[in-house]
Protein backbone atom coordinates (compact mmCIF):
# COMPACT_ATOMS: atom_id res chain seq x y z
CA UNK A 1 0.00 0.00 0.00
CA UNK A 2 1.38 3.08 -0.97
CA UNK A 3 1.53 5.86 1.54
CA UNK A 4 0.35 9.65 1.04
CA UNK A 5 3.41 12.14 0.27
CA UNK A 6 2.60 14.62 4.05
CA UNK A 7 1.20 18.11 3.02
CA UNK A 8 3.42 21.09 2.77
CA UNK A 9 2.48 23.68 4.82
CA UNK A 10 3.58 27.58 5.33
CA UNK A 11 4.32 29.09 8.33
CA UNK A 12 3.94 33.10 8.40
CA UNK A 13 6.27 34.97 10.46
CA UNK A 14 5.48 38.84 11.11
CA UNK A 15 7.62 41.56 12.62
CA UNK A 16 6.03 44.31 14.88
CA UNK A 17 6.12 47.21 17.07
CA UNK A 18 3.24 49.46 17.35
CA UNK A 19 1.67 48.01 14.93
CA UNK A 20 -1.94 47.85 16.27
CA UNK A 21 -3.83 49.73 13.77
CA UNK A 22 -2.95 47.33 10.52
CA UNK A 23 -2.81 44.35 12.20
CA UNK A 24 -6.78 43.36 11.80
CA UNK A 25 -5.99 43.71 8.02
CA UNK A 26 -3.57 42.07 7.77
CA UNK A 27 -4.83 39.14 9.91
CA UNK A 28 -7.92 39.00 8.26
CA UNK A 29 -6.16 38.44 4.49
CA UNK A 30 -4.21 35.20 5.82
CA UNK A 31 -7.41 33.80 7.40
CA UNK A 32 -8.59 32.08 4.50
CA UNK A 33 -5.23 30.47 4.10
CA UNK A 34 -5.49 29.00 7.18
CA UNK A 35 -9.13 27.68 6.57
CA UNK A 36 -8.18 25.62 3.65
CA UNK A 37 -5.05 24.05 5.55
CA UNK A 38 -2.58 25.76 3.82
CA UNK A 39 -0.77 28.00 6.91
CA UNK A 40 -0.07 25.58 9.75
CA UNK A 41 1.09 28.07 12.32
CA UNK A 42 1.67 31.76 12.45
CA UNK A 43 4.27 33.64 14.75
CA UNK A 44 4.46 37.15 15.59
CA UNK A 45 7.93 38.54 16.69
CA UNK A 46 7.57 41.70 19.43
CA UNK A 47 9.88 44.29 19.41
CA UNK A 48 8.51 45.85 22.55
CA UNK A 49 5.57 46.90 21.49
CA UNK A 50 3.80 49.50 24.00
CA UNK A 51 0.30 49.05 22.50
CA UNK A 52 -2.36 46.46 21.58
CA UNK A 53 -0.21 44.31 19.37
CA UNK A 54 0.32 41.23 21.51
CA UNK A 55 -2.78 40.96 22.95
CA UNK A 56 -4.03 41.06 19.26
CA UNK A 57 -1.88 38.45 17.83
CA UNK A 58 -2.71 36.16 20.67
CA UNK A 59 -6.73 36.77 20.60
CA UNK A 60 -6.05 35.41 17.13
CA UNK A 61 -3.99 32.13 17.92
CA UNK A 62 -0.17 33.65 17.17
CA UNK A 63 2.73 32.21 18.57
CA UNK A 64 4.46 35.56 20.02
CA UNK A 65 7.93 35.67 20.22
CA UNK A 66 9.40 38.55 22.23
CA UNK A 67 12.39 40.26 20.95
CA UNK A 68 14.92 43.28 20.48
CA UNK A 69 13.52 45.62 18.41
CA UNK A 70 15.31 46.07 14.87
CA UNK A 71 13.45 43.82 11.64
CA UNK A 72 16.72 41.43 11.01
CA UNK A 73 16.95 40.83 14.74
CA UNK A 74 12.93 40.21 14.99
CA UNK A 75 12.36 38.05 11.72
CA UNK A 76 15.88 35.94 12.94
CA UNK A 77 13.91 35.41 16.37
CA UNK A 78 10.33 34.81 14.48
CA UNK A 79 11.68 32.14 11.97
CA UNK A 80 14.12 30.03 14.88
CA UNK A 81 10.63 29.49 16.49
CA UNK A 82 9.29 29.04 13.41
CA UNK A 83 11.56 26.26 12.09
CA UNK A 84 11.17 24.28 15.61
CA UNK A 85 8.24 22.70 14.14
CA UNK A 86 8.46 22.54 10.73
CA UNK A 87 8.22 19.64 8.93
CA UNK A 88 10.40 18.46 5.37
CA UNK A 89 8.86 20.75 2.79
CA UNK A 90 7.41 22.97 4.72
CA UNK A 91 7.78 26.86 3.68
CA UNK A 92 8.36 29.73 5.74
CA UNK A 93 6.33 33.13 5.15
CA UNK A 94 7.94 36.59 5.87
CA UNK A 95 5.19 39.55 5.70
CA UNK A 96 5.19 42.93 6.98
CA UNK A 97 2.93 43.83 10.22
CA UNK A 98 1.38 46.63 7.62
CA UNK A 99 1.21 44.65 4.56
CA UNK A 100 -1.86 42.19 3.60
CA UNK A 101 -1.66 39.76 0.66
CA UNK A 102 -5.14 40.36 -1.65
CA UNK A 103 -7.72 37.55 -1.73
CA UNK A 104 -6.57 34.53 -3.94
CA UNK A 105 -3.01 34.49 -2.85
CA UNK A 106 -3.53 31.39 -1.09
CA UNK A 107 -3.85 29.49 -4.40
CA UNK A 108 -0.72 31.17 -5.81
CA UNK A 109 1.38 30.21 -3.32
CA UNK A 110 0.21 26.44 -3.64
CA UNK A 111 0.95 26.16 -7.15
CA UNK A 112 3.93 28.38 -6.73
CA UNK A 113 5.05 25.39 -3.91
CA UNK A 114 4.22 22.47 -6.45
CA UNK A 115 6.39 23.91 -8.82
CA UNK A 116 9.29 24.35 -6.96
CA UNK A 117 8.70 21.42 -4.66
CA UNK A 118 12.27 20.63 -3.55
CA UNK A 119 14.22 23.02 -4.95
CA UNK A 120 16.47 26.28 -3.63
CA UNK A 121 13.94 29.13 -4.84
CA UNK A 122 12.23 31.99 -2.71
CA UNK A 123 9.52 33.59 -4.26
CA UNK A 124 7.78 37.37 -3.51
CA UNK A 125 4.52 38.94 -4.14
CA UNK A 126 3.89 42.10 -6.30
CA UNK A 127 4.63 45.64 -5.00
CA UNK A 128 0.90 47.63 -4.55
CA UNK A 129 0.05 50.20 -2.45
CA UNK A 130 -3.35 51.14 -0.63
CA UNK A 131 -3.71 54.18 -2.62
CA UNK A 132 -4.75 55.36 -5.84
CA UNK A 133 -2.91 58.09 -6.78
CA UNK A 134 -0.55 58.81 -9.58
CA UNK A 135 2.77 58.92 -7.45
CA UNK A 136 1.61 55.47 -5.87
CA UNK A 137 1.09 53.89 -9.49
CA UNK A 138 4.68 55.24 -10.17
CA UNK A 139 6.44 53.93 -7.82
CA UNK A 140 4.84 50.23 -8.44
CA UNK A 141 6.00 50.55 -11.80
CA UNK A 142 9.31 51.31 -10.34
CA UNK A 143 9.29 48.38 -8.05
CA UNK A 144 8.47 45.90 -10.38
CA UNK A 145 11.15 47.36 -12.93
CA UNK A 146 13.88 47.06 -10.27
CA UNK A 147 12.68 43.43 -9.34
CA UNK A 148 12.75 42.15 -13.01
CA UNK A 149 16.31 44.00 -13.58
CA UNK A 150 18.42 43.81 -10.11
CA UNK A 151 16.04 40.79 -8.67
CA UNK A 152 15.52 43.27 -5.44
CA UNK A 153 12.54 42.59 -4.30
CA UNK A 154 12.32 44.24 -0.65
CA UNK A 155 10.59 43.19 2.30
CA UNK A 156 7.56 44.65 1.77
CA UNK A 157 6.89 42.58 -0.98
CA UNK A 158 7.18 39.09 1.39
CA UNK A 159 9.63 36.64 1.18
CA UNK A 160 8.61 32.70 1.11
CA UNK A 161 11.22 30.23 1.42
CA UNK A 162 11.44 26.85 1.59
CA UNK A 163 12.33 26.17 5.29
CA UNK A 164 15.06 24.24 5.45
CA UNK A 165 16.85 26.40 2.17
CA UNK A 166 16.47 29.18 4.31
CA UNK A 167 18.53 27.17 7.15
CA UNK A 168 21.02 26.78 4.49
CA UNK A 169 21.07 30.43 3.87
CA UNK A 170 22.25 31.03 7.36
CA UNK A 171 18.95 32.91 7.53
CA UNK A 172 18.15 36.57 8.48
CA UNK A 173 20.92 38.42 9.69
CA UNK A 174 20.75 40.68 12.90
CA UNK A 175 20.44 43.96 11.42
CA UNK A 176 18.35 46.76 11.69
CA UNK A 177 18.30 47.73 8.04
CA UNK A 178 18.52 46.10 4.77
CA UNK A 179 18.43 43.02 5.88
CA UNK A 180 15.94 42.40 3.21
CA UNK A 181 18.26 43.05 0.36
CA UNK A 182 21.38 41.21 2.26
CA UNK A 183 18.77 37.72 2.22
CA UNK A 184 18.24 38.10 -0.71
CA UNK A 185 21.44 39.11 -2.51
CA UNK A 186 22.37 35.48 -1.05
CA UNK A 187 19.45 34.06 -2.58
CA UNK A 188 20.31 35.49 -5.92
CA UNK A 189 18.64 36.93 -8.49
CA UNK A 190 18.83 33.54 -10.19
CA UNK A 191 16.69 31.35 -6.94
CA UNK A 192 14.12 34.61 -6.65
CA UNK A 193 10.62 33.84 -8.83
CA UNK A 194 7.84 36.34 -8.46
CA UNK A 195 4.56 35.04 -6.78
CA UNK A 196 1.39 35.99 -9.22
CA UNK A 197 -0.26 37.87 -6.37
CA UNK A 198 0.01 41.36 -4.60
CA UNK A 199 0.94 42.36 -1.74
CA UNK A 200 -0.86 45.45 -0.76
CA UNK A 201 1.24 47.93 2.27
CA UNK A 202 0.04 50.89 3.83
CA UNK A 203 1.14 54.30 1.74
CA UNK A 204 0.46 56.35 4.93
CA UNK A 205 4.55 57.12 5.27
CA UNK A 206 4.74 57.77 1.57
CA UNK A 207 2.11 60.08 1.81
CA UNK A 208 2.92 62.12 4.87
CA UNK A 209 6.47 62.01 3.65
CA UNK A 210 5.95 63.11 -0.04
CA UNK A 211 6.70 60.05 -2.50
CA UNK A 212 9.62 62.02 -4.14
CA UNK A 213 11.38 62.53 -0.99
CA UNK A 214 10.82 59.28 0.89
CA UNK A 215 11.74 57.12 -2.41
CA UNK A 216 14.95 59.89 -2.93
CA UNK A 217 15.77 58.93 0.84
CA UNK A 218 15.45 55.46 0.30
CA UNK A 219 17.36 55.18 -2.43
CA UNK A 220 20.18 57.58 -1.15
CA UNK A 221 20.51 54.87 2.02
CA UNK A 222 20.67 51.83 -0.41
CA UNK A 223 23.32 53.27 -2.46
CA UNK A 224 25.13 54.05 0.84
CA UNK A 225 24.95 50.61 1.71
CA UNK A 226 25.83 48.96 -1.45
CA UNK A 227 29.16 51.38 -1.26
CA UNK A 228 29.97 50.02 2.19
CA UNK A 229 28.31 51.88 4.77
CA UNK A 230 27.57 50.45 8.38
CA UNK A 231 24.34 49.47 7.78
CA UNK A 232 23.99 50.27 11.83
CA UNK A 233 24.85 53.73 11.17
CA UNK A 234 22.47 53.94 8.33
CA UNK A 235 19.53 51.94 10.92
CA UNK A 236 20.07 55.36 13.19
CA UNK A 237 19.74 57.89 10.19
CA UNK A 238 16.48 55.97 8.58
CA UNK A 239 15.07 56.32 12.61
CA UNK A 240 15.84 59.98 12.59
CA UNK A 241 14.59 60.51 9.72
CA UNK A 242 10.90 58.88 10.51
CA UNK A 243 10.88 60.78 14.54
Amino acid sequence: MRLMARMSHVIVIIPALNAAPSLPDTFASLEPAIACGLVSRWVLADGGSGDATVKLARARGFDVVKSLPGRGVQLAAGAARAIEGAGEGDWLLFLHADTRLEPGWAKAVKAFMAAHAGGEVAGYFQFALDDESAPARRLERFVAWRCAAFGLPYGDQGLLVPARFYERLGGYRLMRLFEDVDVVRRIGRRRLKPVPARAITSAARFRSEGYLRRSAANLLLLARYFLGADPEKLARVYSRRRS
